[in-house]
């Protein structure tokens, strides 16, 4: 007979890991936490004489269970209201939040590398994720995708030129992604038109996700002055209700603002020195781990 607590502390212990998995598919939180008590009840249910590798079972059971999660939010997303941005995970200077609940995060699951993968199909998306990012082999994957070792390396292949086609080609790193977040927040909140758009590169794209319950642009802005008016447009008009500060959003600096009466999370992708996305999660919903 196993030992109950030995299995919850092994779960525990591979519960960041699988977060990170099931958040990396689905682009939120909520969901991934969803799906990681679901592979918790089928753990107890199952026969541990029968499982030899614990981690590589959870990740089957984990990833399969995103990959239906994923085809039913598909066509949910295709009737939402605007552009659809994934859900921030917020991470302050302090934040002392229990690490059994926060997924371990890099550039692999940006925000930015979550958008692109939202244009993938979700067998793509998860024969790169599973492949190209957690290291499992084709064969290993064919079995969790339900295609052969072959169809699963033309699914990576057709996920990964999607990727790189739409990748930084000179992305900023640490220090330099920081240093261009703190000069967009300077100019934004003295109204610097100029300076904003100094910072940012000619072909620059803006979306906002309001969900539909909060003021938010529907449609993707294009074009320098056009995203800096955006922000000197709402500095004139929230005043000193527009204050931001720096913070850790999916492993990279970003932006946590308030604006008017309730919070937003502003992040960018940088390209040799300049910004040439600005993403702004509006929508409410997706910001119930941060504090008002």
């Amino acid at each position: 007979m196993v030992d109950s607590r030995h299995t919850a502390a092994e779960f525990d212990r591979l519960r960041p890991y699988l977060l990170r998995v099931a958040y990396s598919h689905l682009g939120s939180l909520s969901e991934a936490e969803d799906l990681i008590q679901e592979a918790w009840l089928r753990l107890n249910r199952a026969d541990r004489g029968e499982i030899r590798d614990l981690r590589a079972w959870l990740t089957t059971v984990v990833s399969r269970l995103a990959l239906d999660a994923l085809t039913s939010a598909r066509a949910r997303r295709e009737q939402y209201v605007g552009p659809w941005l994934p859900e921030p995970l917020v991470e302050a200077a302090d934040d002392s939040a229990d690490p059994a609940r926060r997924a371990d995060l890099d550039e692999d699951v940006s925000m930015a590398m979550l958008i692109v993968l939202e244009s993938l199909s979700p067998a793509e998306r998860g024969a790169f994720l599973l492949h190209d990012v957690f290291g499992y082999s084709f064969d290993e994957v064919a079995g969790i995708v339900d295609r052969t070792p072959a169809a699963t390396r033309k699914l990576a292949a057709r996920a990964r030129s999607a990727v790189e086609a739409r990748r930084p080609r000179y992305p900023a790193r640490g220090e330099e992604q920081r240093k261009i977040v703190e000069a967009f927040l300077d100019a934004a909140q003295n109204g610097d038109l100029a300076g904003l758009v100094e910072l940012m590169d000619p072909s620059v794209t803006f979306r906002s996700d309001g969900g539909g319950t909060v003021p938010a642009a529907r449609t993707v802005f294009t074009g320098p002055e056009r995203v800096a008016r955006i922000f000197t447009a709402m500095r004139g008009h929230y005043g000193d209700r527009f204050t931001g500060s720096v913070v850790t959003i999916n492993g990279v600096p970003g932006l946590l603002m308030e604006i008017g009466d309730g919070p937003s999370v502003i992040t960018m992708t940088i390209d040799h020195g300049r910004i040439t996305t600005v993403d702004v999660m509006r929508n409410p919903d997706k910001l119930t781990t941060i504090g008002r």
